[in-house]
């Protein structure tokens, strides 16, 4: 069996927070399409030294760092690829097209009007999430105002994309505490999502639903239009393939480490979560006894970020 192409890719962001897209030239594959600057890794060569190399080469920069962002097997017709996305976070120099190809800063919001290989399609809801992602304690009814007070702390603190767990609360009450969450978060500028009831998030205009690993599998398509962000809690790789072909946009790994809630459920740790998310081709966080401390270790190991109870709420 043929081993999948190693194709590294760096997203660049200039300092009105356009991103960099260049277009394939004539006469190579998928000519006319706009993709992220990058190329081949050569055999041996460390990734982000293929980054460097490819960004010098094909746009006359020098990396000076960068961060994983994701990575995305895909399979176009006669080869496989791995699509290795970095996002630069420092550079110097000015791109500029080197290699005769067609160059463009573009606005995060016009890239889904941009024709783009289906490979480099998730990078762009990878753009969209944050690195943080935060899960409501369980809470009782009565005690809603510490809802409020908790989601306000963190999106003081930055957290920008927040799902609010409330089990057990009746539909009444979990309508009114979304509904004032959503106003707070959007203060923010922070997306809410609520669990499992993608009806209600319909209803109030929320951000997006999240769903357990048991709601998604008894469905065969994605709930809620592309307007709104779909997640879906997963424990291995089947679960992860379900959520692809339901059309999810990210997903949620666990447990990295045991936690207090599930002392029986074995723990992947780095090395095997990794080792999942390089198949997965959509965002992963990574969850399970995780705390903003661990934010770069999810990153090296290919996951968007941390997504947390514990660990990102402060009461």
């Amino acid at each position: 069996m043929t081993a999948p192409i190693h194709v590294v890719a760096g997203v660049l962001r200039d300092a009105n927070g356009r991103i960099l897209l260049t277009e394939r030239p004539p006469g190579k594959h998928l000519a006319g399409l706009w993709e992220f600057p990058g190329g081949k890794c050569e055999d041996g060569e460390a990734p982000v030294d293929a980054l460097a190399r490819e960004l010098r080469e094909e746009i006359g920069i020098t990396v000076e760092s960068a961060r994983p962002l994701i990575g995305i097997p895909h399979s176009y017709p006669g080869k496989d690829i791995v699509l290795d996305v970095w996002h630069v976070t420092a550079w110097s120099g000015t791109p500029q097209s080197n290699e005769g190809q067609r160059i463009a800063w573009m606005a995060s919001s016009d890239l889904d009007r941009v024709p783009m290989p289906p490979a480099d399609r998730p990078v762009l809801t990878a753009l969209r999430l944050p690195d943080r992602y935060l899960i409501t304690p369980a809470l009782k009814p009565t005690e809603s105002d510490a809802v409020m007070q908790g989601i306000e702390r963190a999106c003081r603190r930055g957290v920008r994309l927040i799902q609010l767990r409330l089990p057990g609360w009746p539909l009444d009450a979990l309508g009114r505490v979304a509904r004032s969450a959503r106003n707070l978060c959007h203060t923010y500028g922070a997306q809410l999502l609520v669990n499992s009831d993608w009806r209600l998030a319909g209803v109030l205009g929320l951000d997006g639903v999240h769903l357990p690993a048991r709601v998604a599998a008894s469905l065969v398509q994605r709930p809620l239009s592309a307007s709104h962000l779909v997640g879906v809690s997963c424990h291995d790789e089947a679960e992860i393939a379900h959520a692809t072909r339901i059309g999810a946009d990210f997903v949620t790994l666990s447990p990295v480490y045991a936690t207090p809630d599930h002392p029986d459920a074995e723990p992947l740790e780095w090395d095997r979560f990794a080792e999942i998310v390089a198949r997965a081709t959509l965002p992963v966080y990574a969850l399970g006894g995780l705390e903003s401390d661990d934010i770069v270790a999810a990153q090296m190991s290919g996951a968007q970020g941390v997504a947390a109870i514990r660990g990102l709420w402060i009461p």
